[in-house]
């Protein structure tokens, strides 16, 4: 009985510090991020699933990207809906521009997500597949940025601010992603 608890615990230790290795690779990768506090604590809980990989990091850092960009997507669809009936009708199309753009970007970064999930070949192959990624992930980003660009000419208020600053965090998301991406594909094309 002895043994076994010395086994597990044992176990237990050496998973704790593979965990912690893995934090600290999505760390170091993230302080080269423009937003590497955000970088972190949105990618730290799938240390186990990236290990040291930076193609798995590239790849979970789109998918979270997707993910904000989907549910911002969800929420501008339901309040866009509400404000056809407000005062407000610059609101009302900013709201309507604004889902419409993150709606490419969800497309956009579910076919870059796409890609990174299969990824083969070497040389050119490899290199041409990588180029996509970086087109959609930064196409994506800039529909973001129009997103917001569209409140622009809105007054100031609870909506434009929500909008904002919920599209902005989406952006610093996206952004992460991105330029993990981006990481990644540096590595390759040196080994390449």
């Amino acid at each position: 009985m002895r043994i076994i608890v010395i086994v597990v615990i044992l176990l237990l230790f050496l998973a704790a510090s593979a965990s912690a290795y893995s934090t600290d690779f999505i760390r170091t990768n993230c302080d080269t991020t423009l937003y590497p506090a955000l970088c972190y604590h949105s990618l730290a809980g799938y240390a186990n699933a990236v290990q040291r990989d930076p193609a798995r990091l590239a790849r979970v850092a789109v998918g979270v990207s997707l993910s904000r960009a989907k549910h911002m997507a969800v929420y501008v669809a339901n309040i866009s809906g509400q404000a056809d009936y407000a005062a407000d009708p610059r609101a009302a199309a900013a709201l309507h521009d604004c889902f419409s753009v993150l709606g490419d970007a969800v497309e956009q970064m579910r076919e870059s997500l796409k890609q990174m999930r299969r990824l083969a070949g070497s040389g050119e192959e490899l290199r041409y597949q990588l180029s996509n990624v970086q087109t959609w992930m930064s196409a994506a980003l800039t529909n973001e940025d129009t997103c917001v660009d569209g409140f622009e000419d809105v007054a100031d208020g609870p909506v434009r601010m929500d909008v904002y600053d919920r599209t902005l965090k989406v952006k610093e998301v996206s952004s992460n992603a991105l330029a993990l991406v981006n990481i990644f594909v540096s590595k390759v094309i040196v080994v390449l």
